[in-house]
């Protein structure tokens, strides 16, 4: 998998456990009532601290790839955009930044760090169209997909939820997403269908929330020697 499609993955799945929620609270009946639960979580939410394991399935070769890693999140607030570090631990070693509309992934082993904005990945074409879920108002949230209940299920961890669907309203690189939000309406698990029907299913586990995260651990060290790369 290349080092770019690394970074749309994950992105893609942490940022729509994390980020996707607010702004759903216009439904009605119960898919209304966890929907505003969602919505009073990511109002109350100033920070996350998580670990990562991430799903990807080819159904058409009937295989999948596992990796793992730790996510720290900072939400937007004010003038100043949202945060993101994810680190992987396995099978690779890569370190991943977003800060706003800027990212930055640096590849210890090919002493490379790729370099962007965030916006470039709604086309799909290099960091990947789910990134539109990156600093979304609520309306246009509102406005880009229809929810649908699927019921109660129990994911990995034991951990009780309510499994939704969302739709996309408009054209995105992806047919579909799914979450699963426990009862204190945290986000525990996110997938994301593709066109071709690959799945990356984003599993969080070890939550710590609202806890003090340092805004300078956003800010990824690597040698002088490293070459950048523009994406």
């Amino acid at each position: 998998m290349g080092r770019v499609s690394i970074l749309r993955n994950i992105i893609a799945g942490v940022a729509l456990c994390l980020i996707v929620p607010a702004g759903f609270a216009y439904a009605q009946g119960p898919l209304g009532q966890i929907l505003n639960r969602l919505d009073a979580h990511n109002k109350a939410l100033t920070s996350i601290r998580a670990d990562v394991t991430m799903v990807i399935h080819n159904p058409q070769l009937n295989v999948s790839d596992t990796y793992r890693g730790s996510t720290s999140y900072l939400p937007a607030k004010g003038k100043r955009g949202a945060y993101l570090r994810h680190d992987w631990a396995s099978p690779l070693v890569e370190n991943i930044s977003v800060i706003g509309d800027k990212y930055e992934l640096y590849s210890p082993s090919q002493n490379l760090v790729y370099v962007g904005k965030t916006e470039k990945g709604k086309g799909g074409a290099k960091v990947g169209g789910a990134l539109a879920f990156m600093n979304m108002s609520k309306e246009q949230l509102r406005a880009s997909y229809t929810t649908r209940y699927l019921g109660e299920e129990q994911i990995s961890g034991g951990v009780k939820t309510w499994h939704l669907e969302l739709t996309p309203i408009n054209k995105t690189s992806y047919k579909s997403a799914e979450l699963w939000v426990d009862g204190d309406g945290m986000p525990r698990q996110a997938k994301i269908i593709e066109m071709n029907n690959d799945t990356r299913t984003v599993l969080l586990s070890n939550i710590q929330k609202n806890v003090t995260i340092k805004g300078d651990i956003f800010k990824l060290k690597y040698p002088g020697t490293v070459k950048r790369v523009p994406v």
